[in-house]
């Protein structure tokens, strides 16, 4: 089976996928890690991506995809696979398509983990780093134990410009205006799979595995 998982950024879309690798034997698939594994290690494409990376381009989409063919080749992902942060617009959709149908593969579901937008900034905002030790907390998940002061170091907190919640809002409808597209052409080709992100951890997984086995 060969899965892509679609999100917003805090979804949970790679808590989802270690757990779904664990009861599916998918290989998981990110494309964040291909893009580190290949320039780390120096490999042909890792090259023409640092190429792009070290001028603050975008890496172009008939690179990343033949990462991602590359990596499907490999014997861990016989059984499958699941993409996780790829494709991102329409043209690396319609781009990874093609390039599966060569290969005589095609997606057969792509998971949609819906999370309202009012529940990712408050997953994403909030975040507090000491400038000192760099310990970082959250004002929900991981408070410290005094209001704005580092636990290990006494020092004052503070607190980034784009985790700051108007800005990471900003940037969840962005990213919004991408991920819709997305969600339309999978449903078109009867392909979508969608489920509620703001249950619990463990009914995600299940509802996702009931969808996959029905």
């Amino acid at each position: 089976m060969y899965l892509i998982l679609l999100g917003l950024p805090g979804a949970g879309k790679g808590t989802q996928a270690s757990r779904l690798k664990e009861r599916t034997g998918l290989a998981h698939i990110s494309s964040g890690d291909l893009f580190r594994e290949n320039i780390g290690q120096g490999t042909p494409l890792g090259l023409r991506a640092k190429e792009y990376v070290d001028q603050g381009l975008l890496v172009p989409d008939e690179i990343t995809i033949a990462m991602i063919l590359d990596r499907i080749s490999r014997p861990d992902a016989e059984r499958g696979f699941m993409l996780d942060g790829f494709p991102r617009t329409m043209q690396q959709a319609e781009a990874l398509d093609e390039a599966l149908a060569g290969q005589g593969k095609q997606i057969d579901r792509a998971v949609y983990i819906r999370v309202s937008t009012d529940e990712l900034v408050n997953r994403l905002a909030g975040r507090w780093t000491c400038p000192k030790c760099q310990a970082v907390y959250h004002e929900v998940n991981q408070p410290p134990k005094a209001a704005g002061v580092c636990d290990n170091c006494g020092s004052e907190l503070a607190q980034r410009e784009d985790d700051k919640p108007g800005v990471v809002r900003k940037r969840i409808e962005i990213q919004l205006e991408n991920l819709t597209p997305l969600v339309r052409h999978y449903a078109g080709q009867g392909k979508l799979v969608e489920v509620d992100g703001e249950r619990s951890l463990d009914d995600v997984t299940l509802n996702i595995a009931g969808a996959l086995e029905g």
